[in-house]
C-alpha cells in the first residue's frame, strides 16, 4: 500500500534580481531560510520585514505547514523583500489548494490590503 501523497507547493517571490523559492508541506510551523531559522536572519530591521506576513495573519495559520525558502541574487534588502513575497504567495496557494477557498479569500485580503506590492504582482501574473 502507497503512502498518502505529500501536501506541498512550491513558489517563488522576486525583488530586483533576488530570487527567493519557497518550498511549502504539512508540518509544524517551521520557517527555514537558506537552512537556518527565520529568527536568526541578519539585521533585525530585515528581519521584521521577512516576518510582516507571519505577524500580519498570525503564528496560527503558520502552525500547519513547514516552509524551507531559498534565496540568491541582489542585495540584503532585495532579498528580504523577494522572501516576504515568497512567503505570502506560498502561503496563499498552499491553503488554496488543501485548506478551502474561504481560508484562502480572507488570507489573501489581508495580504493584499498590507502587503500591496506582494500578492499584486503575482495575482496579476496567474490571471
Amino acid at each position: 500500500m502507497a503512502a498518502p501523497p505529500i501536501k506541498s507547493i512550491q513558489c517563488f517571490g522576486r525583488k530586483k534580481t533576488a530570487v527567493a523559492v519557497t518550498y511549502c508541506k504539512e508540518g509544524r510551523g517551521l520557517i527555514k531560510i537558506n537552512g537556518c531559522p527565520i529568527k536568526l536572519v541578519e539585521l533585525e530591521i530585515l528581519r521584521f520585514k521577512a516576518y510582516e506576513p507571519i505577524l500580519l495573519l498570525g503564528r496560527h495559520r503558520f502552525a500547519g505547514v513547514d516552509m524551507r525558502i531559498r534565496v540568491k541574487g541582489g542585495g540584503d534588502t532585495s532579498q528580504i523583500y523577494a522572501i516576504r513575497q515568497s512567503i505570502a504567495k506560498a502561503l496563499v496557494a498552499y491553503y488554496q489548494k488543501f485548506v478551502d477557498e474561504q481560508s484562502k479569500k480572507e488570507i489573501k485580503d489581508i495580504l493584499v490590503i498590507v502587503l500591496s506590492s506582494s500578492l499584486i504582482q503575482g495575482a496579476a501574473s496567474q490571471s
